[in-house]
């Protein structure tokens, strides 16, 4: 199987790609990058609408990860304008290219986020559940419109709604690693808000799943199927890193810190269940967190 790859440098991509070539399947890269591309890459620019269409004739199959990091920094109107356009207007750019060629792939797995939810409380949230309110479920709505023109292409596609991915290589749970092993780690704000969570792996896993398996298409909560509230998810980092948690953040802090951003996503609940993957019978790798946490940092 040949596979294209956006965001291939990334945490996941990086992942996925060694697996993928592990397996023995063939991993093209699209590259933003100035110079010649190498043989396993393909370059482009989503800002200037530049993808040539020829490299992507015959390609088995399209996983599309890029976009800017939402976490990144404080939510300024420029820099919501930026996480916008690299994922819609890179979106649309690639499923064009896609829908114009002769000989599509078969499948594409796209990903976009479990903030299409908003801010839910306890409600237990299904692929079927609407969209929620706020920056993210605005996002995350239009990021999934712009995949879906390769449907009408015949292509199978996959929405990824990813949660929290844990993995002591980056993301969340890296930057919460040094304050928790000084003994400084607690619950933020309330710690009720429910955390969506999978781990590296299993997204990896449920990744090449729907590579493989014609029954997976449309929306799809990557998570692990045990979601979990903040304080408990404090407490079982602090009983795996034998560390106290008695510094709490308080609502306000994280506000002031980080403005909107802080509602949406460290004070925001989102109860948030895999409910096809389940109904197909994908067998999770790490479905409880202290295990999953566990074996990520014994690595």
């Amino acid at each position: 199987m040949n596979v294209l790859i956006s965001g291939s440098s990334g945490l996941i991509g990086t992942a996925l790609i060694e697996k993928l070539n592990a397996a023995g399947h063939g991993t093209i890269r699209l590259v933003r990058k100035p110079g010649p591309a190498r043989a396993d890459e393909i370059p482009w620019d989503p800002a200037a609408g530049q993808l040539d269409t020829a490299p992507l004739e015959g390609l088995d199959a399209v996983v599309h990860l890029a976009g800017e990091n939402i976490a990144g920094g404080r939510w300024t109107d420029e820099r919501k304008q930026r996480i916008r356009d690299s994922r819609v207007l890179g979106t649309r750019l690639l499923t064009g290219r896609i829908a114009a060629l002769s000989r599509p792939p078969r499948v594409m797995i796209s990903t976009s986020a479990i903030g299409y939810y908003g801010n839910r409380g306890s409600e237990a949230l299904k692929e079927d559940s609407g969209p929620g309110d706020g920056f993210l479920a605005s996002l995350c709505q239009e990021w999934e419109a712009a995949a879906k023109p390769v449907v009408d292409k015949g292509v199978r596609l996959v929405i990824l709604r990813i949660g929290i991915v844990l993995s002591s290589k980056g993301g969340a749970l890296a930057r919460m690693l040094l304050p928790f092993k000084l003994g400084l780690g607690g619950t933020i704000g309330s710690g009720n808000q429910y955390m969506a969570w999978i781990t590296l792996d299993d997204l990896v896993g449920i990744i090449l799943y729907g590579l493989e398996n014609d029954t997976l298409r449309g929306p799809v909560n990557a998570v692990s199927p045990n979601p979990e509230t903040n304080e408990d998810f404090t407490h079982a980092l602090g009983r795996v890193l034998v560390r106290p948690t008695f510094f709490p953040l308080p609502a306000f802090a994280v506000r002031l810190m980080l403005g909107d951003m802080a509602d949406e996503l460290l004070l925001s609940s989102a109860r948030v269940q895999p409910s096809q993957l389940r109904a197909l019978g994908y067998k999770f790798q790490y479905p409880r967190l202290e295990e999953a946490l566990m074996q990520i940092l014994r690595h």
